[in-house]
């Protein structure tokens, strides 16, 4: 007999409220309009400490820990003296993650409702991070607020960038989609 897997919570809720909600309010035509949650990229860069073995490790162990699945490295696609980086060079200049489906509903709710308020001195986060086509992007200083970060992993400390790909967004549409979620946004007047 096949294991019947539950949805993730904001899934459903996607589903059977906010999507019907989201179209009222936005006035659209057709249920297939309404902005939606396609995928979360999740990476970070390690800039100068590329060649400190330890720490790519880290940040390769912190992304798969918070994520739950396998990270790719990123190599660098042009060649900036400065930083003495080469095209392609052998040190990844980066890594990331892409989440999409129930395992993406999953990350977005420990997101907003574990993670976001542990950070320290939060006051929301900010309305001004969306592009035109109604992505969302947010950065985090430290790795340390997710609950699945232990001690010793949070002995080197990193950021994290976190890129929601909204289809059919709006910077309007998207934000009231995340709002639905949970997402704290920082008062107007601030």
């Amino acid at each position: 007999m096949a294991e019947s897997k539950t949805m993730p919570r904001l899934k459903k809720m996607y589903n059977d409220e906010i999507a019907k909600q989201l179209q009222s309010e936005l006035g659209l035509a057709n249920i297939n309009q309404v902005p939606k949650l396609e995928k979360v990229v999740i990476s970070s860069g390690v800039g100068k400490k590329r060649e400190d073995k330890r720490f790519t490790e880290t940040v390769e162990l912190t992304l798969t820990k918070i994520t739950g699945q396998a990270t790719t490295s990123r190599l660098a696609k042009k060649s900036i003296a400065g930083f003495k980086i080469r095209k392609g060079m052998g040190a990844p200049v980066g890594y990331l993650t892409t989440l999409r489906n129930d395992k993406m509903y999953e990350f977005v709710d420990r997101l907003i409702n574990i993670a976001l308020p542990h950070v320290r001195d939060f006051h929301g986060v900010s309305r001004k991070a969306f592009d035109k086509q109604g992505n969302y992007s947010l950065g985090l200083k430290e790795q340390t607020v997710f609950p699945e970060i232990t001690f010793e992993d949070a002995a080197v400390l990193h950021g994290l960038e976190i890129t929601f790909i909204i289809k059919n967004g709006s910077k309007e549409g998207s934000t009231k989609l995340l709002e639905a979620f949970g997402m704290p946004f920082e008062k107007e007047g601030k």
